[in-house]
């Protein structure tokens, strides 16, 4: 009789998070999300999952970005055929998310196929048409079954829409364990969401580590540092290309920008978001204004939307896209936020050489991304197999990532070192995940783990 914990993903890594929870002979999966970096490596990691589906009982997934979710229908594919649990945003952000997954790996076979390669997507939409049905969709602090052996309770980890702090009491029959899962952490005076609630006392705890060495600007630092590098390419007579992801973080962008102009601190510009699935996300948020923090709340009472005002303008096709090529000021906010995929690649590749622009990175670049080899100072990068030499200014606003720093997993973390039993860093390359561990040691915690892929560790 045991409860144990394997790591199969996000394992001195950030993408690919997979955590599966054995109670006994019970599988339950958390996350299923996928691997994103160089093509190659991802495409493997991607295509053979570390677990069949068939041997996996149950799935608790924390949200719906597509590193914790991205897998599903693979999984599904591989034959689990089991109840997959999320908060209600959450499901409603996941079939724009899955769709258009399948979509973006659809376009790379047909174009793969068109230089003689044969690729087989890892998915198509029949798949994804599938794994939802499989989706149970659960409010906030509503406790619930997932197995006899594990009741599961979302709390909201303020970091997307939908976002989950997931509390799960397993009982083995010889012992209870309450075991929490941060999934991705949010940071309190973000725009538009509440701030992420206090995580429970527990015995175990899987906390993220993305930004575990690092302290994020505060919010008024971001306000001024975006005006002024919004107004320095104005007088430089470039554009600003802000390569974003559709949920969370094109949103906040895009509600800062309106904020500096309505105050006057920027001039009306153009501010164009090229991405279907931002907006997509958009009208998805709005649905949900129950999640909105009390500032965003007082807005749209007062009348003024912050996602949709004068000057913002949602790309609505294709050709609308291509006509921003000639767009040679303003603001575009594209997906994908990492550089990988989508749009924003067309928008990349107008923008590079020319030394008048600007790349605005505003989130987390993974490993290997081209994201992360523009804001390493790469010289040369490939785009749609061209080499371009890196003329324009790439900068980089990490204040706007909607992960904890830091100071925020110290502050939500060190109160629950009386009662924690074990902690176990996932979620942060190497440093990060061993920095915070550190950190969490010197808080007094016991037994601290930063788990490599595979390693598998009983719940004392």
């Amino acid at each position: 009789m045991t409860i144990a914990l394997q790591f199969l993903g996000a394992a001195r890594h950030v993408t690919g998070s997979k955590h599966l929870l054995e109670i006994d002979a019970t599988r339950v999966l958390l996350d299923c999300g996928l691997v994103q970096g160089p093509r190659q490596v991802a495409e493997q990691q991607n295509r053979k999952l570390p677990i069949a589906g068939a041997d996996v009982d149950a799935l608790v997934l924390s949200h719906a970005h597509i590193d914790h979710c991205g897998a599903l229908p693979r999984l599904v594919k591989d034959g689990y055929d089991g109840p997959i649990w999320c908060t209600e945003a959450t499901a409603d952000m996941l079939r724009m998310m899955l769709l258009d997954s399948a979509g973006i790996q659809a376009q790379d076979a047909r174009h793969l196929r068109r230089r003689g390669v044969d690729y087989e997507p890892l998915y198509d939409e029949a798949d994804v048409e599938r794994t939802l049905r499989l989706v149970r969709a659960v409010p906030y602090h509503q406790p619930f079954e997932v197995t006899p052996q594990l009741r599961v309770e979302f709390l909201d980890a303020g970091h997307i829409l939908g976002s989950a702090i997931v509390v799960m009491d397993a009982d083995d029959g010889k012992k209870q364990r309450r075991i929490v899962f941060t999934g991705d952490l949010g940071r309190k005076n973000l725009p538009i969401l509440r701030d992420p609630e206090v995580i429970p006392p527990c015995d175990a705890l899987i906390t993220e580590s993305t930004y575990g060495n690092r302290l994020h600007d505060q919010r008024v630092d971001m306000m001024a540092e975006l005006a002024r590098i919004i107004a320095e390419e104005m007088h430089d007579g470039g554009r600003v290309i802000v390569p974003a992801f559709a949920v969370g973080r094109t949103q906040s962008v895009v509600l800062f920008l309106g904020q500096l102009m309505k105050e006057g601190v920027l001039p009306r510009l153009p501010i164009h978001v090229d991405s279907p699935m931002s907006r997509e996300a958009t009208r998805i948020m709005a649905k949900h204004p129950d999640l909105f923090d009390a500032e965003t709340a007082a807005l749209l009472r007062s009348g003024h939307n912050p996602l949709f005002f004068d000057g913002v303008h949602y790309v609505a096709d294709v050709a609308e896209s291509k006509a921003l090529n000639d767009l040679r000021t303003g603001v575009i906010i594209s997906a994908s936020g990492m550089c990988e995929s989508g749009r924003v690649l067309h928008h990349l590749s107008q923008s590079i050489g020319r030394k008048e622009d600007c790349v605005l990175m505003v989130g987390y670049q993974a490993s290997g991304t081209l994201g992360r080899r523009l804001l390493d100072g790469e010289k040369t990068v490939r785009v749609f197999g061209e080499e371009l030499e890196v003329r324009c200014k790439v900068r980089s606003m990490p204040g706007f990532s909607a992960h904890a720093d830091s100071r925020d997993l110290m502050t939500a973390e060190r109160p629950l070192a009386d009662r924690c039993k074990q902690v176990f860093v996932v979620h942060g390359e190497d440093e990060p995940a061993e920095t915070h561990a550190s950190r969490l040691r010197s808080a007094g915690f016991a037994e601290v783990h930063v788990p490599s892929k595979f390693d598998r560790i009983e719940v004392r």
